[in-house]
């Protein structure tokens, strides 16, 4: 029996409010398919995530779905033990106190720091550790978020996701808010994960964050699939200038892409 597609899409129609933003969207991800969903600001990326975290659900009807690792259905806590969310948004909604221990520890209970309701096991403790360590931010441990770039930061929330070892991790715009040199660490972290073996899907509006080890791209316009298929096939001028309507140079050097304005 084949695995389960990591993520599975099909004909959903989504409402953010009374907006209509996806109608008829159909995508399908397989566990192990390294992709990048690219797009400019109002194609549908955001909603996108919070369908995949099941913060929305499509208009029920017929014939429609929304499945990931085979299943419609989950408890909340229990999904984000499968499929790793990290994102700017849950980074600032941290409080500043917190320690980057407890910015890990906060990945077994979903939440935003941890509470005197919530203790952690020592077990809980150690993993939480362990993934610092592999991180190479060790030294975060007991350091207040305040206190911490905005690099170090996104390592340990990071370390929130990977504390379950899930089989797949979202990367919601990753290097936002990141200088150059924390940008380049994180996209080489981001390649030792995917070398190891976890799915990335990396939903951006960045074409330099796509690293080498992302095979597929899907380029996402006004709640619609624009394009979709391997990297070198779907990053070209003419996909990229249309996807964000302006003339576009698209260049390839060592597994990554850049852009330029096109010269007139």
């Amino acid at each position: 029996m084949s695995a389960p597609a990591l993520i599975e899409i099909e004909d959903a129609e989504v409402f953010r409010g009374d907006t209509r933003v996806f109608e008829g969207l159909s995508l399908r991800i397989e566990q192990g398919e390294n992709t990048a969903i690219l797009g400019p600001n109002g194609a549908g990326k955001s909603t996108l995530l919070r369908l995949l975290s099941r913060e929305i659900y499509p208009v029920h009807r017929e014939g429609s779905h929304v499945r990931i690792l085979g299943r419609e259905r989950w408890e909340v806590s229990a999904l984000r033990r499968r499929l790793g969310l990290v994102s700017y948004e849950l980074q600032m909604a941290y409080p500043r106190g917190v320690r980057g221990s407890d910015m890990v520890l906060s990945g077994y209970f979903a939440s935003a720091g941890l509470h005197e309701h919530e203790p952690a096991t020592d077990a809980q403790r150690r993993r939480a550790e362990e993934v610092l360590r592999d991180l190479g931010v060790a030294h975060l441990g007991d350091k207040a978020i305040a206190e911490m770039s905005a690099g170090e930061q996104r390592r340990c929330l990071l370390g929130r996701a990977l504390v379950h070892d899930p089989e797949a991790l979202v990367f919601d715009e990753p290097t936002t808010s990141l200088d150059l040199k924390a940008a380049f660490e994180l996209i080489d972290l981001l390649r030792r994960l995917a070398r190891r073996g976890k799915t990335l899907i990396l939903v951006t509006h960045h074409v330099q964050e796509i690293p080498p080890e992302i095979g597929r791209v899907v380029l996402l316009r006004r709640g619609r699939v624009f394009a979709d298929g391997p990297k070198r096939a779907v990053l070209t001028d003419d996909n990229l200038s249309r996807l964000f309507d302006v003339p576009l140079t698209v260049v390839e050097r060592d597994g990554f892409f850049q852009v330029f304005p096109r010269s007139p």
